[in-house]
């Protein structure tokens, strides 16, 4: 594989994790500009802060769908490789949307996403993961950082050795997004999950 190949597929997968679906949804749905709608922050979370449960459902599935079909689509065309990068790239457009300034989201989605197209098990897990911790303790932040740290065991759980490193480098990225939710958690200030800010 050239790196041609690879700084292709870096930039259409960080293009296409780009698309901010939460801002999209929302303006389809009559809601607003989400920006400026709780923490202003463009993922599901703040989506589900309007009240409206399918605007956040529909941003959780393209949101987490953007990263997994930039990687099946690398994958099909150009092997593992060329899959693990464009999940990276994916993730980063998420993060950081060309379209906003580079001001985007937290990744959880689109890192679960990238997750079940590398290794479905894996994947999988993970969000079994994010939902339990959101059952028991009904913080959205809280989820995301513990499914966010168990990706890579999960990955080397069931047989992913070669996207361990990616999945270290999003839940570093995840952990680093979510750091003032991290200070409000350990401070007892954190809003659970469905509640306005």
């Amino acid at each position: 594989m050239t790196l041609l190949f690879l700084i292709v597929t870096a930039i259409a997968a960080y293009l296409l994790g780009s698309i901010p679906f939460g801002i999209v949804i929302t303006r389809a749905f009559g809601l607003g500009d989400l920006r400026k709608i709780g923490s202003g922050n463009i993922g599901a979370t703040n989506v589900l802060r309007t009240g409206n449960k399918a605007a956040a459902f529909a941003t959780v599935l393209l949101d987490g769908a953007k990263g997994g079909v930039a990687v099946l689509i690398a994958r099909y065309f150009l092997g593992e490789t060329a899959a693990v990068v464009a999940g990276l790239f994916a993730f980063l457009g998420h993060l950081f949307p060309v379209w906003l300034g580079f001001k985007g989201g937290k990744g959880v989605a689109t890192f679960l996403g990238v997750l079940l197209a590398l290794s479905f098990p894996a994947g999988l897990a993970a969000c079994l993961t994010w939902l339990a911790t959101a059952f028991a303790f009904r913080f959205s932040s809280l989820s995301a950082l513990v499914a966010a740290a168990s990706g890579p065991v999960w990955m080397w759980v069931f047989g992913a050795p070669h996207a361990i490193w990616l999945g270290v480098v999003l839940a570093v990225l995840v952990f680093v997004r979510h750091h003032e939710n991290i200070a409000r958690l350990r401070a007892g200030t954190e809003p659970k999950i469905g509640a306005k800010k």
